[in-house]
């Protein structure tokens, strides 16, 4: 086989990795590059017999809107699904790509490719790694994954079953050279998050992805261990809808404790999508309004509320609208590397930045979030599991720290093709 990695080898975000045997070409994902001076990649220009996303993240499939209409994209049914939710929510048109499907650890053929999709933890639901077998060769691909989620049982599986004789893994370091001491678990983020809003006396924000279910149901969590109501957007609760269908086990749907904010300037504009589209969304619509509350009523009882947001104008806006004697507790809880990038051109993740620096009276900003990325230590245990013959690291900025603490190591460059 031989491997090519585009993009990735020293970036983490806009993964696209070709592996090829003499007849079949595939891409492991082909992902939007997260910096801004990344470079440029055709995918035409690689012409692929297929492409396989990992996982619903854009810095993972944020290409195929390029890609000819009758190459075949493999996607996880759900992951498909969120990727439409997405669209139908920023009023744009469906991906026309030619999707295919898989289902967890059951294998399916592309050209010469045998691959066997391993569900793995991480922060976008229906993620996977895959095992590639060709020309006698294994290739395992990690996607992203993590070891410190609530599916961390999917990790442990790996490590007691992995796949044997591998010749190379694929296998990525986001977190090389960070740490998540402060947080080291999604149960350490629930429990912040009850602390913060057992003691609110007005409103509490939450900052964080409406795709990060883990991180959802953490909130639903500590809102019910505290008596107080978690209020998500439209889309949010379509992503929860969508989620269900698929693991009915979530709880973030018990509408005891949840609610939709039925108003306000990002209401409006979801309501006006999914009425457009009312076939599709009539009995969602018609639940959904049996469970909403109104601007009106968060200002009357704002100590009773969570309230899920976004960096941008209309959570800036509405947190700005709560300043009273008693101070709005803002949770960021994503990564905080999306702060750093500010500006005039960034107005909004100016303001929540001023929130972080405390630079405004009437708020208090903080911090809780764990990585969706694996970090050393579990790194250590995957590559030990699989024992590779080569380790290679992706979706990284420091690749050269792998070397000394995994055996095997091989650092390529993208563009650089490498046989196996």
């Amino acid at each position: 086989m031989k491997i090519t990695i585009h993009r990735g080898s020293h970036e983490i975000g806009g993964t696209c990795i070709e592996v090829a045997t003499r007849k079949t070409k595939i891409l492991l994902d082909a992902g939007l590059p997260l910096a801004p001076d990344s470079g440029i990649i055709d995918l035409n220009a690689i012409n692929p017999d297929a492409v396989i996303i990992s996982h619903p993240h854009q810095d993972h499939y944020g290409l195929i809107s390029s890609l000819a209409d009758n190459v075949p994209v493999y996607i996880g049914i759900l992951a498909k699904e969120l990727l439409d939710a997405t669209r139908t929510f920023l009023d744009k048109p469906l991906h026309a790509n030619n999707f295919q499907h898989f289902d967890k650890f059951q294998s399916f053929n592309v050209g010469d490719f045998k691959l066997t999709p391993y569900l793995v933890d991480h922060s976008a639901v229906d993620a996977y790694g895959f095992l590639i077998e060709a020309d006698g060769k294994k290739i395992f691909y990690s996607g992203d994954f993590r070891g410190h989620g609530k599916k961390s049982k999917l990790f442990q599986a790996i490590l007691n079953n992995p796949p044997t004789e591998v010749d190379a893994l694929f296998m990525e370091g986001t977190m090389m050279e960070r740490n998540n001491d402060l947080f080291p678990d999604e149960g350490t983020v629930q429990q912040r998050i009850e602390e913060i809003i057992a003691e609110q006396q007005n409103i509490s924000f939450l900052i964080s992805s409406s795709q990060n279910i883990d991180r959802l149901v953490s909130a639903y969590n500590a809102c019910v261990h505290t008596g107080k109501i978690f209020v998500i957007d439209f889309y949010t609760a379509w992503v929860l809808e969508k989620v269900k269908k698929v693991s009915p086990g979530i709880r973030a749907m018990d509408w005891q404790h949840i609610a939709v904010l039925k108003d306000g300037h990002a209401s409006g504009r979801q309501y006006g999508i999914m009425n457009k589209e009312r076939p599709r969304f009539a009995q969602f619509i018609n639940t959904v309004f049996k469970h909403t509350v109104s601007n009106e009523t968060l200002h009357e009882r704002p100590d009773r509320f969570l309230l899920l947001g976004k960096i941008g104008y209309t959570t800036t806006k509405l947190i700005e609208s709560f300043v009273s004697a008693s101070p709005v507790n803002i949770i960021y809880s994503q990564w905080l590397g999306y702060l750093k990038c500010t500006g005039t051109e960034n107005r909004y993740v100016e303001a929540m930045s001023s929130f972080q620096r405390g630079e405004i009276p009437g708020f208090v900003f903080t911090y809780a979030h764990t990585s969706g990325h694996a970090t050393v230590k579990d790194l250590q245990k995957f590559a030990g599991a699989l024992k590779p013959k080569m380790l290679v690291p992706v979706h990284t900025e420091c690749a050269e720290s792998f070397i000394g603490l995994f055996n095997n190591v091989v650092l390529l460059q993208d563009g650089t093709e490498h046989t196996i």
